[in-house]
């Protein structure tokens, strides 16, 4: 089994841990990428597997998929054990929405604060943080009987964990004012599988000088 990522593909980053959570074997194959071309040259398997040209891309034999969604659905079919979708359907429903607005809902206002580093003060900058801010205190409300969002640790866990890293990064980071979120991010960061790819992000902001968040100091 392939996977190709890239060092700050937060998509990417979702499907090495979780399939390091399941103890799957692969060859981890890294794009090149440069903060002024970003991902340059494009893998050609990328290209030719993925209509939308991004990681990541997973190759087994002759299958070849992309969507890190879709990518995970299939390492959770080949290998349940440990299983990172709850047994419930209700819970395991509730996951999957979580999952899905972790990259729909919440990442878009990540997504909006980048390239607006500089200009904290900037309406869209500080839209994007409120609208953030108003993630974190609806997952804070998730998380008021409960150790992990959908209750047992599951891929929604390994969604948000990584979108807020790059909130954490992009000015909107969680705060004091959500500390059962933060209790769980710590949960969340003390994973083997979490430190060794969130560890591995680390060590590679640091090496082209970009700021690491504080809660991944220690990991690189």
């Amino acid at each position: 089994m392939k996977i190709i990522s890239g060092p700050l593909s937060m998509f990417g980053a979702k499907v090495e841990i979780a399939a390091h959570e399941k103890g799957i074997d692969f060859e981890l194959v890294m794009v090149p990428f440069s903060q002024r071309r970003g991902y340059d040259p494009r893998h050609p398997d990328v290209l030719r597997i993925n209509p939308k040209r991004q990681v990541p891309v997973l190759i087994d034999g002759d299958l070849e998929l992309f969507d890190s969604t879709q990518i995970f659905e299939y390492l959770e079919d080949l290998q349940p054990d440990p299983a990172l979708w709850p047994a419930h359907p209700a819970a395991r429903a509730i996951a999957r929405q979580l999952e899905h607005c972790s990259d729909e809902i919440y990442f878009p206002h990540v997504v909006r604060l980048m390239g607006l580093e500089a200009t904290p003060e900037d309406p869209a900058a500080q839209a994007a943080r409120a609208a953030a801010a108003e993630y974190y205190r609806r997952m804070e409300h998730v998380l008021a009987d409960r150790a992990f969002l959908a209750g047992t640790y599951s891929y929604a866990d390994i969604a948000f964990y990584m979108a807020q890293l790059f909130g954490a990064r992009k000015g909107a980071p969680m705060t004091d004012e959500t500390p059962r979120l933060l209790a769980w991010r710590e949960r969340m960061t003390a994973r083997p599988a979490v430190r060794k790819v969130a560890g591995a992000m680390a060590g590679y902001l640091a090496s082209i000088g970009e700021a690491v968040p504080d809660f991944l100091r220690g990991l690189d």
